[in-house]
């Protein structure tokens, strides 16, 4: 990272009524002097100054707009930042950016760069910068909470009470190198030991506990299953409200498996109706089917549908008898006595009318509750990032490799290595091998 001043457009380029422009760095606020009537030297910290851009070059007029600056190091990103907020046109957006180009020592972000320097000068760890990546691309409000979440310090509060008692330990071990001639007093021992038996509990429970940091960001899977021709196509044609699989009287119409992304409040699920379980005599046929068993024993949740006039749900046993995780739903109820549905309540379906759209309401509810109490039970400490579960791994590895019986500098090593891998997950240890990563996944304009 160089030391030139940065520049970018962090709203999204095309026409709008407003579109904000970033710059950052040491001569940030020579935009006033060079492309403004307003001198530098007055202008108020974070206050907005309406004036009139214009090429430093050719003094052509740009646009009349809104401009606030912010001193270091109370800005974003900890340096002299300045946000013109102009007519969101393409060309007038194009020409402030071609001017700032001009001016010395100004060149275009990078992508995350803003982000990126914001982390160099302390004003945000990496679990931030993660969770600020995530509330950019959050489409549902769990999404959004869980994101919001980590930017106030969460994880990075219990992460970072992991490491400072990993660096006390360290500090421990280390005095007695300095001097190899005292013996480590039985407290001391027991203390270290203990510390290092609760860390690996807590880290333990925290990996295990954590089961749906992915699906929060890529979508929870629910697979849609029964025979054929009991309204898989139609069920979730209804639930997604509009048409994704087509809707036949002819058996084996649905011959692969047709994926829908629907928002349950809050949660981003992934609907799948697959093909009807059945025995075939035909090729294609049999790889949906097989498909279709595969997604319903790798689905986080199932929704196993049948004909409620001519089928039973145990044709479903197979699957759900050492399960929890699904729904039994009974289909065409419209069409059933009243003693037919109070029989199939009492075996826990839900009566439904696919193609009428009665009662899906009850599935996505049933759904939403499920999804809830999951999310409920890790929440606290959600693991946003594989990365996270990767660092913290590693660490437990050597915490376990740790003991005191052997020599105090190979037992303090396994501290350190233990330490710095969590220093790696909150950037607290030189990580530059990371960084590139994580600040590549932003936009230009953060």
């Amino acid at each position: 990272m160089d030391n030139k001043t940065i520049y970018a457009l962090s709203t999204l380029f095309g026409k709008s009524g407003i579109a904000v422009i970033r710059v950052s760095g040491k001569v940030a606020f020579s935009v006033f002097d060079k492309m403004t009537r307003l001198p530098a030297s007055d202008v108020a910290d974070r206050k907005m100054h309406h004036v009139q851009i214009f090429n430093s070059v050719s003094h052509e007029t740009l646009d009349d707009c809104l401009i606030a600056g912010f001193k270091a190091p109370n800005s974003f990103t900890g340096e002299d930042t300045v946000e013109i907020n102009c007519h969101g046109s393409k060309a007038v957006i194009r020409s402030i950016l071609e001017a700032l180009s001009a001016l010395p020592d100004f060149r275009l972000a990078e992508a995350g760069e803003f982000s990126r320097r914001a982390f160099y000068n302390g004003k945000m760890d990496l679990t931030e910068a993660d969770g600020l990546a995530d509330l950019i691309d959050a489409e549902t409000k769990i999404q959004q909470k869980t994101a919001l979440r980590q930017m106030g310090g969460t994880l990075f509060n219990l992460y970072e009470s992991w490491r400072e008692e990993l660096v006390a330990m360290q500090a421990y071990l280390e005095a007695f190198i300095d001097f190899p001639d005292e013996e480590i007093p039985q407290d001391t021992v027991f203390k270290i030991e203990n510390t290092v038996f609760k860390l690996i509990e807590a880290i333990s429970k925290h990996i295990n506990d954590n089961k749906i940091e992915e699906r929060l960001r890529d979508g929870f899977q629910v697979v849609i299953s029964g025979p054929t021709n009991a309204g898989k196509s139609s069920l979730i044609n209804a639930i997604v409200k509009r048409n994704v699989a087509i809707v036949s009287d002819i058996a084996g119409t649905t011959r692969d498996v047709i994926d829908a992304y629907v928002d349950i409040n809050g949660f981003p699920v992934i609907f799948s109706d697959t093909a009807g379980l059945r025995d075939s005599e035909d090729a294609i046929e049999r790889i949906g089917v097989n498909l279709a068993r595969e997604k319903i024993a790798n689905a986080d949740f199932n929704i196993f549908l049948f004909d409620a006039e001519n089928t039973e749900p145990e044709i479903f046993s197979d699957y759900t008898e050492n399960s929890e995780n699904f729904l039994l739903a009974a289909n065409k109820s419209d069409k059933l006595s009243a003693d037919r549905k109070k029989e199939l309540l009492d075996k826990g379906c839900v009566l439904i009318s696919a193609k009428n759209n009665e009662n899906i309401a009850a599935i996505t509810n049933r759904l939403a509750t499920y999804f809830e109490s999951i999310y409920q039970q890790s929440s606290a400490s959600l693991m946003t990032r594989h990365r996270y579960k990767e660092a913290l791994s590693e660490c437990l590895e050597n915490l376990r490799c740790f003991n005191l019986q052997k020599e105090v500098e190979l037992a303090a090593e396994d501290i350190r290595l233990a330490c710095r891998a969590i220093g790696k997950i909150t950037g607290r240890v030189e990580v530059d091998e990371i960084l590139d990563k994580i600040f590549s996944s932003f936009c230009i304009g953060k």
